[in-house]
């Protein structure tokens, strides 16, 4: 019996994606230049770039981006290749920044439209786990979901860790929707999913 489920435990083990492995098994390749923005005004896009300095990818951080950045870099002749919007609300940034979760959808819509005429990937991510989803969240805020929701249906590529998915809430849109799902359990390992996503 103790055999039986050892083997067992191995067999699990195997079937499970690695760290920053996609649930696909193989990883989207992405390119440069990068546009990194948020839906929510967290701070989750602050650790995406960071990393991006660390690894030399070419990367433009504004966090209120709108469509018309992305038509200006067209028309300047660098657009951008990939966008990466960072899900999850805060209260305190967005009103620090002046906007309502309403405000940040509908930028959100104009960049995912944009985004489409160009034909650039769209990666949507939620980097800070469940403190940034219900668990952090005031009573009767669902603005982090709103969020998610306003995004993550819309990517070709979704990029989460692991504990934000405790309600496998991002593993179900990735199946619904057929999107890559990469997942990564500790904030360090963001350095070689993005090293693995961008081929640094």
């Amino acid at each position: 019996m103790v055999r039986l489920s050892a083997i067992m435990v191995c067999v699990l083990l195997w079937c499970l994606p690695l760290a920053g492995q996609s649930a696909g098994g193989k990883n989207p390749i992405l390119k440069e230049p990068v546009l990194v923005t948020s839906c929510g005004q967290s701070p989750g896009p602050l650790k995406i770039q960071v990393f991006m300095k660390r690894l030399d990818i070419a990367f433009e951080y504004h966090l209120q981006a709108r469509s018309e950045d992305l038509v200006k870099a067209q028309k300047a002749g660098k657009p951008f290749q990939s966008i990466i919007i960072v899900t999850g609300s805060s209260l305190k940034g967005m009103g620090a920044a002046g906007v309502s979760i309403d405000d940040e959808i509908a930028r959100t819509k104009g960049i995912i439209e944009e985004a489409r005429k160009q034909k650039i990937t769209l990666v949507g991510a939620h980097v800070e786990g469940m403190e940034r989803r219900a668990q952090g969240a005031s009573v009767g805020d669902n603005s982090d979901e709103l969020s998610i929701d306003a995004v993550c249906p819309f990517a070709d590529v979704l990029l989460v860790r692991s504990d934000g998915d405790e309600d496998k809430r991002f593993t179900a849109i990735a199946t619904s929707k057929k999107i890559p799902l990469v997942m990564f359990e500790k904030n360090m390992e963001l350095s070689d999913v993005l090293k693995n996503l961008y081929k640094k």
